[in-house]
């Protein structure tokens, strides 16, 4: 990412988590509308539909559990994960929870940093285990 816009690893590790988080959800939505075409979901009625169910703060901490309880994020990802769960957001989530909006803000910013990060791999290799996870848990094959 060496361009007019990248960041240096400095001023990321400066950005407030909630940053992050912001950089990680648009990551994350793009990501995921892409599977969902790829996979041949291609109506515009189901495609909002089903993106819900990848991106929704519920669907995002149940991913933050399972990469927990595999060890399969790094340290250096688990303290931008603790961050970004303790991060003071002055909003209320409506249709959630707020220890799982907290677990989704948490996930968001692990995806943004790496992705200002430049570590696209890494981030590609998080994204597609957490569409793994989240198909298993929907009790879908993976496409």
């Amino acid at each position: 990412m060496n361009n007019e816009y990248s960041l240096r690893p400095a001023d990321v590790k400066q950005l407030n988590s909630l940053a992050l988080a912001y950089m990680g959800d648009a990551v994350l939505e793009q990501a995921i509308r892409e599977h969902l075409l790829r996979s041949g979901r291609v109506r515009p009625n189901i495609l909002h539909k089903e993106a819900t169910k990848y991106v929704s703060a519920k669907a995002q901490a149940s991913v933050v559990r399972v990469l927990q309880e595999e060890n399969f994020l790094t340290e250096e990802e688990e303290a931008v994960l603790r961050r970004g769960r303790n991060a003071k957001s002055g909003s209320v989530p409506k249709n959630t929870s707020v220890t799982t909006y907290k677990y989704s803000t948490g996930f968001e910013a692990v995806l943004g940093s790496l992705y200002l990060y430049g570590q696209q791999d890494r981030v590609k290799e998080i994204i597609d285990k957490a569409i793994l996870i989240i198909e298993d848990v929907k009790g879908e094959s993976t496409l």
